[in-house]
């Protein structure tokens, strides 16, 4: 799994539907995320420290965790299934943990008002990340070219008695 960071939130420019963006802690990789209008404006709340003055749905659950002694341990985004996220949370209450699906949108909002992390799966980098510092990627890349054309089959001979070796 990878840590990620609520960068901000963006409108598509196509469909001008709004979009959260993570970005891994490295600042590597992105993940743009299509979201509804409210819960952009729920998310920017969180981001903002706004309060309103009656709590809204995200504020509840959050207050309810609390008041209820509950932690939420973290945010997982699990997996991508036909162009859709999904997400479980894991909320600990003494020594008992449970796991509630959610939609990952409400459970960033929700992560974000009681600073709880947000983790992706490799899996779902994968597929669904862009990246954010190409050239960085570029260099990594580079240097992988490099070492491989300067190692050789018998490289890997020597290696391989080094270790049985051992």
């Amino acid at each position: 799994m990878i840590e990620m960071k609520v960068a901000g939130i963006a409108l598509d420019a196509g469909s001008r539907n709004p979009v959260i963006l993570l970005r891994d802690v490295a600042d590597r990789r992105a993940l743009p995320i299509f979201i509804s209008h409210d819960q952009a404006r729920s998310i920017v709340g969180a981001l903002e420290n706004e309060t309103a003055i009656r709590p809204m749905t995200h504020d509840l659950f959050a207050n309810l965790i609390d008041e209820w002694d509950m932690v939420l341990r973290r945010v997982i985004i699990h997996s991508l299934k036909d162009n859709t996220f999904y997400a479980v949370m894991t909320l600990a209450q003494g020594e008992k943990t449970k796991e509630l699906d959610a939609r990952p949108s409400d459970a960033i909002s929700i992560a974000l008002r009681l600073n709880a992390p947000i983790w992706v799966m490799e899996e779902v980098i994968a597929d669904a990340s862009i990246p954010v510092d190409r050239e960085a990627d570029e260099a990594e890349k580079q240097a992988f070219h490099n070492f491989l054309s300067k190692i050789s089959p018998s490289d890997f001979a020597q290696r391989g008695k080094s270790f049985s070796n051992d």
